[in-house]
């Protein structure tokens, strides 16, 4: 906890963290850093959702009658994670990935569904409310809890959030539970510390782009905001910059860089040890130069530590692979859903572009403006498909266009450099061309949803049936692009009143009572639409 991080403790800490980052050096001098493979892999968030299709804060209980290492916690007790296992890049990797993602779905919605329980692909949950972000709904977790308790020391108040959009929120909360509001589909990339910082700096280059591809977090708190609001939200969520702050925590923690990286990871891991306070630490039960000594990779368990409280966009992971220490590339910028295809198709495209543009840029640098990289991903964040990208001859392109004309092509010139399937090639590029010549994102279809059921049912009714329809199109693991848009019929208040219009449905003449909700009205209306029968109001007022 806080209180116990503080003096010696977080003293020493300082000092582990410092002999890691020396021992990282050593070893990418010394070339023990594997090179020339390349593995990939992904990290899965999901929301847990009850039979109203509201957050259902029951993560402890499902991991307890999951008993798989493959599933872990989130901030929130109503998120879940499940990690899938690294992969080699090549051959049928991609449908692997996807076929795993299924199994794990299965087990999770399987287990789930005996206790009421079910679970949605989306980056924020349409039905989340404020009031469900208190910390009785935060994990028991002395990690979580304790980094929770530092950030809104340094904050010195409350979290403020303004994000404008088509509409406008302006809301305060007490913690940093804001940040379980997100959920995304986080795709690794191993790559070699000697070409990591072209690797590196590729990746931020074609942040922009692929954003732009898969936006799925158009709204919160009902409120119509960003292409993909879980940007803006999640780098307010965990700011922790008071007023006339330190120099120190000039930079959020939530951060997509500050230029590109010249030489070696190690920029990246000096600059944030040297911007950013250390909020937990623990005792470290390993020396790593004797580690090193004795011919074992060390586990940098402080830097690791460290590394998981700054929240790079493109960010650099340390770790071991069978006993090997290995450097990837974390892409942090997909949001979770709307499928599992749609997933595997985003990485699919990240992957590609990856590796062809790595393989005609030896310095993507000298082909592209860090400005305007970092300029192509806030207008993602905000525009998705309809965001200009200034590309590499400096000229201003339609984010629609650029993928279809030129990173597509590019994109299945990289995974047949790869060796991937053809047939895997084929599907999920083609998902992807489908999806951006149809412009049909998640984004865009939960808003055309939204607009189809205007000025019917209420607010939430209407959120409801988001996600009621989302978790049904998710079952039969179509894209997005194939999705019919969510009908209010799909679902409306509750599965209640669903199975009363169906128990009047069997009717000729349907009588509503005085007391009938006005969901119930709104919906057996737009039943007498579709059927073509009368309906009769006991009040007469319909």
């Amino acid at each position: 906890m806080r209180g116990e991080f503080a003096g010696e403790h977080r003293r020493q800490f300082m000092r582990d963290l410092l002999r890691d980052l020396q021992a990282l050096e050593q070893m990418i001098q010394d070339g023990l850093i594997e090179e020339g493979v390349r593995r990939t892999g992904a990290e899965q968030e999901v929301f847990l959702i009850n039979s109203s299709w509201h957050p259902a804060p029951a993560a402890l209980e499902l991991l307890e009658r999951l008993d798989d290492p493959h599933f872990t916690t989130e901030l929130g007790l109503f998120n879940l994670e499940f990690n899938l296992e690294p992969h080699m890049l090549g051959g049928n990797c991609l449908s692997a990935m996807e076929a795993e993602l299924i199994q794990h779905a299965t087990k999770l919605r399987n287990v789930a569904n005996e206790v009421d329980i079910d679970f949605i692909l989306t980056g924020i949950l349409p039905t989340i409310h404020k009031t469900d972000l208190g910390l009785e709904n935060m994990t028991p977790n002395d990690r979580y809890l304790a980094i929770n308790l530092a950030m809104t020391e340094l904050r010195g108040g409350e979290y403020d959030f303004y994000i404008k959009g088509l509409d406008e929120l302006l809301v305060t909360h007490d913690s940093i539970m804001l940040e379980a509001c997100n959920a995304s589909f986080q795709v690794h990339l191993q790559v070699g510390a000697k070409e990591f910082a072209n690797f590196y700096n590729t990746a931020m280059a074609l942040t922009g782009p692929i954003l732009a591809s898969c936006t799925n977090s158009p709204m919160l708190f009902g409120r119509r905001l960003w292409a993909e609001t879980r940007i803006a939200l999640f780098q307010q969520s965990i700011d922790v910059r008071p007023t006339g702050s330190h120099p120190r925590e000039s930079s959020p923690r939530v951060t997509f860089g500050n230029g590109w990286v010249k030489d070696s990871v190690m920029e990246l891991y000096r600059e944030d040890v040297a911007r950013f306070r250390t909020l937990v630490g623990m005792p470290v039960d390993e020396d790593p130069f004797e580690k090193l000594k004795n011919d074992e990779a060390p586990q940098l368990k402080a830097l690791r530590l460290h590394n998981g409280t700054v929240y790079r966009w493109n960010r650099a992971c340390y770790g071991l692979t069978d006993g090997k220490p290995h450097l990837r590339i974390e892409n942090r910028v997909m949001p979770s859903g709307p499928s599992f295809a749609d997933e595997v198709a985003n990485a699919a495209f990240w992957l590609g572009m990856m590796q062809s543009f790595t393989s005609e840029f030896e310095d993507i640098t000298k082909a592209f403006e860090f400005e305007h990289a970092h300029m192509n991903f806030l207008s993602a964040a905000r525009q998705g498909l309809g965001a200009p990208m200034t590309w590499s001859n400096g000229d201003e392109i339609p984010a629609q266009r650029l993928i279809l004309d030129e990173l597509l092509p590019r994109a299945a010139d990289g995974l047949d450099q790869r060796g991937i399937d053809p047939a895997d090639r084929d599907r999920y590029l083609g998902i992807m061309e489908q999806r951006i010549s149809m412009g049909r994102t998640g984004s865009r279809w939960i808003l055309h949803s939204l607009a189809g059921m205007k000025a019917r049912g209420t607010v939430g009714q209407r959120l409801n049936t988001l996600v009621a329809a989302t978790v049904e199109r998710q079952k039969d693991n179509h894209p997005v692009a194939l999705w019919d848009l969510a009908h209010l019929e799909e679902i409306g208040a509750g599965q209640h009143n669903y199975f009363k219009i169906s128990q009047y449905m069997q009717t000729d003449v349907i009588s509503v009572q005085p007391d009938e909700s006005a969901f119930l009205v709104a919906n057996l209306m737009e039943w007498e639409r579709l059927r073509h029968i009368p309906v009769e109001s006991s009040d007469n007022k319909l």
